[in-house]
């Protein structure tokens, strides 16, 4: 091994160890990377006229960058419906629907857990509001401590792998750019891209499974022990038969009819995930408007529908040819849709005002993204370096001679990034690790769709291992005082094996991840 060899690997060893003390995330990569830079061009290894691309490669990676638009949207989708209590209407509708059953209360944290994983995305906003939600409504109802707390967190983090994820939209830049540069490597030098849509469709069937898994071990549980899970009783119940109608169409409808909206058109191709993010935005804005009754709620309607109408429309009409064709039918029905949409967007934004929550919601999602992109050019300037000490020649060389082949690379690179996310968040991994790894795994002829969904996955697992996992302490942040660490680590084992099992599936048979998006494609 050469110096710069050494270089690269203190390099990683020196940002790993640095973030686990806990500095923040976007200076330590950026500050590691220009200090060893430094230091490798004092020993003669590194040309600093390579940090001049630095400027170039932040604006094309994260200013000049359509589908990173996304992320900002979908963080201001999740946080506003969180905060509109959608959750919690969602929460008491399925905990009366299912209620009368052994472990129904269970199964309805779990199907509400993917219901709020395909309209966040976000993790920790899931596990607090169920969190504080559900468990003392399953330990007032009976339910094994245990059970409860295992049932909230892994219900939780499906937020990681149900789209539209925030993981699988970053994930899917990273892996992207990593098949590019492998396929040109290879001198392919017009591959075809690994689009947002396609890790979606490539994360929807491993999804449902987990979700499967998770009700099959409910409903095993409450057969097998039924004083762990009880069923509510009757009186205890929003009210029997058809009384259930009007709250089922009220709280679980809309929020199934915005996630539907938002994933069909990225599925069916009518609208890149921007503009199906900023769909969602909207209607997360009148969806939280709708929770405050008042004059005008016609008009929330009325724009609800009208934004699935302008959606059609740009499908099936050239919109853009307007302005050259003249005014004509196309031209008039969108311009009253238009209206109708800043009509309706105009009360719910002044309703959410009066409502307090606004004012919440912006700065949240403004922290957030603001996190995402400051990391985003840490981990740009951390690659320049890397790749400029020889770092993914080394790594693809370390790789490539593992026994075992594709397989063994492939294990190793799995067990790292499981141990990594005791420790960092998907962020770092996704923007450090993936970008390092990736190439050289998809040199080796493995699809890049099934190599993000075993990632994504993957990162799942290790937020809900103990003793580290992330979901775990979301959940005793807000758990009472009965539920201690004990029990949420025992409560989770049970669950880290269902997870693994789905991992262990997904790699036994790829065309889980790969089915749905190559059937979409129009493929074979």
């Amino acid at each position: 091994m050469t110096i710069a060899d050494y270089l690269a690997l203190s390099l990683f060893a020196i940002t790993i160890l640095s973030l686990m003390a806990g500095y923040p995330v976007a200076f330590t990569l950026a500050g590691s990377a220009l200090f060893m830079a430094g230091f490798g061009w004092l020993l003669g290894v590194f040309d600093l006229s390579l940090l001049g691309a630095i400027p170039s490669r932040i604006f094309g990676v994260a200013m000049w960058n359509e589908t990173l638009l996304a992320v900002p949207l979908f963080i201001f989708m999740g946080i506003m419906l969180e905060k509109s209590r959608v959750a919690a209407e969602l929460l008491g509708t399925m905990g009366a629907l299912f209620g009368n059953l052994r472990g129904g209360l269970g199964i309805s944290v779990f199907v509400v857990g993917a219901l709020l994983a395909a309209s966040t995305g976000i993790v920790g906003a899931a596990v607090v509001t169920m969190g504080l939600m559900s468990l003392p409504t399953m330990l007032k109802k009976g339910y094994d401590p245990h059970l409860a707390a295992g049932s909230i967190c892994a219900a939780g983090t499906l937020g990681q792998i149900i789209p539209p994820s925030i993981v699988l939209i970053i994930l899917a830049e990273q892996i992207s750019n990593a098949y590019v540069a492998a396929q040109s490597l290879k001198g392919n030098w017009s591959p075809e891209p690994v689009s947002v849509g396609d890790l979606f469709a490539g994360a929807l069937v491993p999804g449902l499974i987990l979700v499967g898994l998770y009700i099959l071990y409910q409903l095993a549980v409450a057969y097998l022990r039924p004083e762990s899970s009880p069923a509510v009783p009757a009186e205890d119940r929003n009210g029997p038969g058809n009384s259930l109608l009007p709250l089922l169409l009220r709280s679980l409808l809309p929020p199934v009819i915005l996630i539907v909206a938002v994933l069909g058109s990225i599925l069916l191709g009518i609208a890149t995930p921007t503009e199906a993010a900023s769909v969602g935005a909207v209607g997360a804005i009148l969806l939280a408007a709708l929770r405050q009754e008042g004059r005008g709620t016609w008009l929330l309607y009325a724009a609800g529908i009208s934004v699935a109408a302008l959606l059609i429309l740009a499908n099936v009409t050239d919109l853009t040819g307007i302005v050259t064709e003249g005014v004509g039918l196309a031209a008039t029905l969108a311009f009253l849709l238009i209206t109708l949409v800043i009509a309706g967007l105009a009360l719910a934004l002044f309703r959410l005002y009066q409502m307090r929550i606004l004012r919440d919601v912006c700065q949240s999602t403004m922290e957030m993204s603001a996190m995402v992109f400051v990391i985003l050019i840490g981990a740009t300037i951390f690659s320049l370096v890397f790749r400029g000490l020889g770092g993914d020649e080394l790594v693809y060389q370390l790789l490539s001679d593992l026994p075992g082949g594709r397989f063994g690379a492939l294990l190793v690179v799995m067990g790292i990034i499981f141990v990594l996310g005791f420790f960092l968040d998907f962020v770092e991994i996704t923007f450090v690790v993936v970008p390092v790894v990736a190439p050289v795994l998809l040199l080796m002829d493995i699809s890049p769709i099934w190599l993000g969904i075993m990632i994504a996955l993957n990162l799942q697992t290790s937020f809900l291992t103990p003793p580290f996992g992330f979901a775990l302490f979301y959940l005793r942040g807000v758990a009472p005082p009965e539920v201690t660490t004990g029990v949420i680590y025992r409560g989770v084992a049970p669950f880290v094996f269902l997870q693994l099992l789905a991992l262990g599936l997904l790699a036994a048979f790829p065309a889980l991840a790969t089915w749905l998006p190559t059937f979409i494609s129009g493929g074979n």
